[in-house]
């Protein structure tokens, strides 16, 4: 595919009017990611989707890799060239995600494509901002039925990877007891304070010194959409501007703050795509309990 016109700058969030605007010129790029937990996955796409978007399952696909306890970390570059090869992508596409649109969480999936695609070298990427519900809220907006686009899957994407915007768990354990960046736990307050516990831990419990921000407090439940810049800008303003690593248990939920603070901010963040699952399975790991 050849660019998108360059007059149309890439942001991270696109609306439904910018996309119906857009839709079907070269180089635009349509990823519905519905799963069944989010948005009725491959069924619920089927029954209606922005006319040639392809269809990729967040949860089913690999857009997260498991390794012992670790359920949502990077994929391995070969995985990552073959999961592209699905929707033949080039690196002048311009991606939009779309998700369900109805949920923190829905939006936290497409946050975790996004950042895993930006990750794998890609930066022409965007979020449908609300998702597939704002783009049926119109009924002057066209809607396509069946099994949408189909690539030949021999499409060899050039991935790159960008360590900036991760961190390991070996990274995560030398900020342990620093003051060099904000360890950002996005979990509900009884993960953090250890009185609940994720299946995929071994251990309740947080990283010790984190801070916490429950991912919700990002998504504005009402309008269904990730809340406006200037809100965002006072709910982390406790940050100042430091260095943040955002975790939660998977790497799922974490994808949203990241997203607030990377990607809308524009302040220094990365994603610990490992997680609680990954950092509990050594028991020599330290966890904190109790009220921050």
């Amino acid at each position: 595919m050849s660019n998108v016109s360059e007059e149309n700058a890439v942001t991270p969030l696109v609306s439904a009017g910018w996309l119906a605007l857009h839709n079907g010129a070269p180089g635009l790029l349509v990823l519905d990611i519905r799963s069944a937990v989010d948005g009725g996955g491959r069924d619920a796409f089927e029954q209606a989707h922005v006319p040639g978007a392809f269809h990729t399952d967040y949860a089913k696909d690999g857009w997260r890799a498991v390794k012992g306890m670790a359920t949502g970390l990077l994929p391995e570059v070969s995985d990552l060239k073959r999961l592209f090869a699905r929707f033949a992508l080039s690196p002048s596409d311009h991606v939009i995600i779309v998700s369900a649109g109805t949920s923190a969480g829905d939006f936290c999936a497409a946050a975790r494509v996004y950042w895993t695609l930006k990750v794998a070298g890609h930066d022409k990427v965007s979020i449908l901002d609300g998702g597939m519900l704002a783009w049926a809220s119109d009924p002057a907006r066209p809607l396509e039925a069946g099994a949408g686009a189909t690539a030949n899957g021999t499409q060899d994407y050039p991935v790159t990877l960008r360590p900036a915007l991760r961190s390991d768990v070996a990274a995560v354990a030398r900020l342990i007891g620093s003051e060099d960046a904000v360890l950002l736990d996005t979990r509900a307050t009884s993960f953090f304070v250890g009185e609940s516990k994720s299946p995929q831990a071994l251990r309740a419990g947080r990283l010790p010194g984190a801070m916490h921000f429950d991912n919700v407090l990002a998504f504005d439940s009402a309008a269904k959409r990730l809340k406006p810049e200037h809100e965002l800008r006072a709910l982390f303003a406790g940050i100042d501007g430091k260095p943040a690593v955002s975790y939660c248990n998977t790497g799922h939920q974490a994808a949203i703050t990241w997203f607030a603070l990377s990607e809308i901010l524009r302040q220094p963040a990365t994603l610990y795509d490992g997680s609680m699952s990954e950092w509990t399975e050594d028991p020599v790991r330290p966890v904190a309990t109790g009220p921050e």
